[in-house]
């Protein structure tokens, strides 16, 4: 049986992409900068939104983004410089639980080395 554990720390952070060059761009850096442990990126992605009033229907690719909480501030930084659109989506949410070694490696793997 895994063992799990809690973690007040690790973070599961949710971005849309327009391509899979911006996808890849963003997901490359804040791996490469130990901003986050992994990235996946989910493609088939339909959106709907009001934008400047208008309700705009988009294909996207959806990150999902494995850090800490303290890198969010550097992982926003990055998105706001690499990503296209005017506001990006960029949403954080507390990972409660999860397998204690996998918490582990993403704790080991968003602290510079």
């Amino acid at each position: 049986m895994n063992e799990t554990r809690h973690s007040a720390d690790a973070r599961m952070v949710y971005v849309t992409c327009p391509d899979i060059d911006t996808a890849r761009r963003i997901a490359s850096a804040v791996v490469e900068h130990f901003e986050a442990a992994c990235v996946n990126i989910v493609p088939g992605l339909e959106s709907v939104y009001r934008w400047q009033g208008q309700i705009e229907i988009d294909s996207e690719l959806l990150l999902l983004i494995k850090t800490r909480a303290e890198q969010l501030p550097a992982i926003q930084a990055r998105v706001a410089a690499l990503h296209p659109d005017d506001v990006p989506e960029l949403v954080a949410v507390p990972l409660v639980e999860g397998s204690a070694a996998y918490l582990d490696w993403l704790d080991e793997q968003t602290r510079p080395q």
